[in-house]
């Protein structure tokens, strides 16, 4: 038998209830702000609710609508992971009541990342609990000696060894801990289900059940993913759709450096990068990533080219290489690691048209140094100017920078944060920037009268020619 709603009449102005309308509410005395409410029964033990934060008591409540202006706002209250990076790329640290989804290739550093932060965390706050569904306390404590050294393990945080979503939950609301960590989603089961952990319908359960633990008493949640050998998100994708914000840690494992991206993120943006080196005591921050992927790089050599990219709240400078070779059989390969293929075929067909090149018979590699993947079309002049000093066999000077997007007229479109790359580059000893005529023009004249960098604005890309030396 279905229930029916039962009728109650709730103030328009103080949100207090009758049983029954009445013409002036009997608490704050208004006049005719009673409105008609439908409230229906629900079970207490309903899973599938998420319920936002009342009380603290994890007790399930009616839903009310509220005015957004009288909403709290929790911007202020985020919470410090103690890690510069990894708060960069959340936009500024954790969301109390979030759930945060991080995934990589194994070996990469996940867990060693999320046990740096719990620790910190943990030193500086309350008490963090980490729930291990793979592996054993004792794996968890001999990572914990390494990434703590001689500070040591702080007393406030727990260890839990569990797969069973309900027992987790049991816990949460007895220790009470102000940050969750779970290691991996793909182990979590739920009891009410009989299907096998990592399925559709146990993710789908344990991760609703995470995010009500999460709302329910306001504590950031983070969980752990795996990922395919495509490096796709192992698992249904419904899980991506729940949380709040998704996290991808790459690199490779037989480099040190790795990097830390968010491809959702709903309290911040999604054009941040955080960089890691990993080392024998855990990962290490690198806050002077331009420097890094820049100081390998050969004076003066064919197909090589600085470039510029604004990646979030920073500027980072990259260095893009490319190499053509005669093709002897079948169709010339255009390969490209770094950027989109479309956009290298885009640009091989401007060079050819605007600049004269033949590259019918040639394969193009092209190569953004360090394996980072760029975004947007900073360095579409940069890929052109390397394909064509390694067909041509032109050097470009290795202080130059050059940045700017190419449209199919062979035109240079204006790029944005111009101003900020160029200060960027004149901080790392650069002495001629290449760029678009409207960002030169645009310079401001206490900005041009500052800097002492030669600024080159061009307005095609044949103009190019007369840069090379």
């Amino acid at each position: 038998m279905v229930k029916k709603p039962k009728t109650v009449f709730v103030c328009n102005e103080c949100g207090s209830e009758s049983a029954k309308w009445v013409g002036q509410c009997p608490v704050c005395g208004a006049w005719n702000s009673m409105f008609e409410q439908k409230v229906v029964d629900f079970a207490e033990d309903d899973k599938r609710r998420r319920t936002s934060k009342a009380d603290g008591t994890g007790t399930a409540k009616a839903g009310r609508p509220e005015r957004l202006a009288e909403v709290k706002s929790s911007e202020t209250a985020r919470i410090d992971t103690g890690i510069r990076e990894l708060n960069r790329v959340l936009g500024g640290g954790l969301v109390p009541g979030s759930l945060c989804l991080i995934s990589g290739e194994p070996g990469i550093g996940k867990s060693t990342l999320i046990l740096q932060a719990a620790q910190n965390i943990a030193s500086s706050r309350d008490v963090v609990l980490y729930v291990t569904g793979e592996e054993s306390e004792e794996q968890i404590r001999m990572r914990a000696d390494r990434v703590c050294g001689e500070k040591g393990i702080s007393n406030n945080l727990f260890i839990l060894a569990e797969t069973n979503i309900e027992n987790v939950s049991a816990v949460c609301q007895s220790l009470k801990p102000v940050f969750l960590i779970v290691d991996s989603i793909q182990t979590m089961y739920s009891a009410d289900l009989e299907s096998a952990p990592g399925s559709v319908s146990q993710v789908r359960a344990c991760g609703n059940e995470l995010m009500k633990i999460g709302k329910t008493y306001d504590i950031p949640v983070f969980i752990v993913a795996h990922v395919t050998k495509s490096g796709d998100l192992a698992g249904p994708r419904i899980v991506e759709h729940m949380v709040d914000c998704v996290l991808s840690f790459t690199g490779d494992r037989s480099h040190e450096m790795r990097i830390l991206r968010s491809q959702k993120n709903r309290f911040g943006t999604t054009s941040e990068i955080g960089a890691f080196e990993m080392a024998e005591e855990g990962l290490i921050e690198i806050e002077n990533l331009s420097g890094i992927l820049m100081e390998e790089m050969d004076k003066d050599s064919e197909g090589a080219v600085a470039t510029a990219v604004y990646e979030g709240t920073r500027p980072l400078i990259l260095e893009v290489q490319a190499l053509t070779s005669p093709c002897n059989i079948g169709f010339a390969r255009r390969t490209a690691l770094g950027i989109d293929s479309s956009r290298l075929n885009m640009l091989i067909a401007v060079l050819e048209k605007k600049m004269g090149l033949k590259l019918l018979n040639q394969d193009v590699y092209v190569n953004v140094v360090g394996g980072i993947r760029p975004e947007g079309t900073y360095t579409d002049l940069a890929v052109a100017l390397a394909v064509y000093s390694s067909c041509t066999g032109k050097k470009l000077d290795s202080k130059t920078l050059v940045i700017g997007e190419i449209g199919l007229t062979g035109d240079l479109r204006a790029v944005q944060n111009s101003d900020k790359i160029i200060r960027e580059a004149q901080r790392l000893g650069f002495n001629r920037i290449v760029l678009p005529i409207k960002n030169a023009q645009h310079m401001r004249a206490k900005d041009r009268d500052a800097c002492t960098i030669d600024i080159v604005g061009i307005r095609n890309i044949a103009q190019t020619k007369e840069l090379f030396l």
